[in-house]
């Protein structure tokens, strides 16, 4: 089976590309720039550098791979970013979609599912918190991000009711376990503590749940081995373990027994500042057998110890 894969030089990416490989899968992948092709472990024929907005180019590309899989990973994905960037970041994560959406509709025969990576911040603001968000939850988008990610799952259910475009979208929440970049906020946190007594950090009030990446590459087998099941369906991913940066903070503050100063509202407060996101995978365990399996302390712990020993961190993810 190949597997064609966008954004596989980032964090998602490079776990994914690593761990369908190792299960016997033929892997493509899409890379924004030559420089960042060292990424992954994948047959050099296997890469394909183009911009996700060339049309012409991503048709060439999809109509010579004709992947059974397309897993769409690429975005731009930095949520306080997209406030000042939202034009690019409509582009890439709306347009973008739709453009690899319609190349393998006219041409690839052999799609079996386009599987893309959405986000749960298109559930924005709730007015009212009755426990973890669900599929049916209503989504209030509240940021240029979550709106073109969920501009690009309406897009892809409009490919399904109008050409049964075999599409599944999964609605992640934050993952950790990043290796060489720590711009998001878990290896924010243990960078800072790791190499000194300060740490600046924003609101520390927010509450959001946490998923280990090992999990969270469980999630995206488990999709791939259950295509019948998880064929049209949309997959939130939990774990429904939701908790404030500054617990966070605090639980990782304890686990490196760091007794440092942490200096909260040091970063601006993005516009529309979303205080509530955690998500209940009740249903990912129902169809598809699959439920986070790494507890929070467990995750910071092995996330913390590639940090002792990694390089120095990029501050810019790959897409």
């Amino acid at each position: 089976m190949k597997v064609f894969i966008t954004g596989i030089s980032g964090f998602i990416g490079q776990y994914l590309s690593t761990r369908l490989q190792d299960n016997g899968y033929t892997v493509y992948g899409l890379y924004q720039t030559e420089e960042t092709k060292d990424k992954n472990n994948i047959p050099e024929e296997n890469k394909f550098v183009a911009d996700l907005m060339d049309k012409d180019k991503i048709e060439a590309i999809i109509s010579e791979v004709k992947p059974d899989f397309v897993i769409h990973l690429a975005a731009k994905t930095e949520v306080a970013l997209s406030f000042d960037n939202y034009i690019e970041v409509s582009q890439v994560n709306y347009v973008g979609t739709v453009i690899l959406a319609e190349a393998n509709r006219k041409l690839n025969p052999n799609l079996k599912l386009f599987l893309m990576a959405s986000t749960m911040e298109t559930y924005g603001h709730q007015d009212k918190l009755d426990g973890a968000f669900t599929e049916l939850t209503e989504q209030k988008p509240m940021a240029p991000y979550a709106v073109a990610k969920l501009a690009a799952e309406k897009y892809l259910k409009y490919m399904r009711f109008a050409y049964s475009f075999p599409a599944t979208m999964i609605r992640q929440t934050n993952a950790y376990g990043r290796t060489d970049n720590d711009f998001f906020v878990v290896e924010r946190i243990i960078t800072q503590m790791l190499s000194g007594n300060v740490c600046n950090l924003g609101e520390p009030k927010p509450i959001r749940n946490f998923l280990y990446i090992d999990d969270l590459i469980d999630l995206y087998m488990a999709v791939l081995t259950n295509v019948d099941k998880a064929k049209d369906e949309i997959f939130v991913t939990g774990p429904d373990n939701a908790l404030t940066i500054e617990e966070l903070a605090n639980e990782i503050k304890s686990i490196l027994k760091w007794d440092g100063t942490i200096n909260w509202h040091t970063i601006p407060q993005r516009p529309g500042e979303i205080f509530y996101l955690n998500s209940n995978p009740a249903k990912a365990q129902k169809v598809l057998g699959w439920k986070p399996k790494v507890f929070l302390h467990d995750g910071l712990k092995k996330t913390i110890k590639i940090w002792e020993t990694n390089n120095e961190p990029t501050t810019s993810p790959a897409v």
